[in-house]
């Protein structure tokens, strides 16, 4: 399986929603990267500046090629939240070369990621709300409607150019405001619709 996640995708305020369509910033992570069942999260020894991320994750459920608007859903079965780790130090350092964004993204353990929950138990998937905790402090708080591209047009996108599989992750980004540095001892805890999902111990 792979995890396609996209970059800058929300905006604070509905009201700054760019008036035009933009193309998405696309990258993929390994499935190494993948935390899951609440394990502890190990931090890698090559970088001082993991940060967190929270973002919702789609679940493909049968095999999408060539999505249209009207049916991309259709290939979406289950929805829940994950924490899109960086290595921020090493992403800068990629950056100013004019890098990719692997390594920062890429590395064990990188995406932490909660249970999935059916995406029929939810309405609209333009309205679902996210929140997450550091030490019990929230830190970031977050709704799909500030998508700047929303989950079918990411679908019809990234399907035009690439098959997504059964089992496939699509992470649709972050609010700008609330990512920070994680530290060793931290407890992060990832809630949907109010709901605790996701729930990481630094080690």
């Amino acid at each position: 399986m792979k995890i396609i996640a996209i970059g800058k995708n929300y905006v604070t305020d509905v009201r700054e929603m760019p008036s035009e369509k933009v193309v998405p910033i696309i990258f993929t992570k390994a499935d190494t990267t993948l935390l899951e069942d609440n394990k502890d999260l190990v931090l890698p020894t090559f970088s001082r500046e993991v940060w967190y991320e929270a973002e919702l994750a789609f679940r493909i459920g049968k095999t999408c090629k060539n999505a249209e608007l009207q049916n991309a859903l259709d290939f979406i079965d289950a929805v829940t939240l994950s924490n899109d780790l960086t290595a921020k130090d090493v992403l800068v350092a990629s950056k100013a070369l004019q890098g990719p964004w692997d390594l920062a993204k890429g590395f064990d353990g990188a995406t932490p990621i909660g249970f999935f929950y059916p995406i029929a138990d939810f309405a609209d998937v333009d309205n679902i709300n996210f929140s997450f905790e550091v030490n019990g402090v929230e830190v970031q708080n977050g709704n799909s409607s500030h998508m700047i591209t929303k989950l079918t047009d990411l679908l019809v996108y990234v399907s035009s150019i690439m098959t997504l599989n059964v089992g496939d992750i699509i992470l649709t980004g972050t609010p700008p405001l609330g990512v920070g540095k994680v530290n060793s001892g931290d407890l992060m805890i990832g809630y949907l619709e109010g709901k605790k999902v996701l729930e990481t111990k630094v080690v």
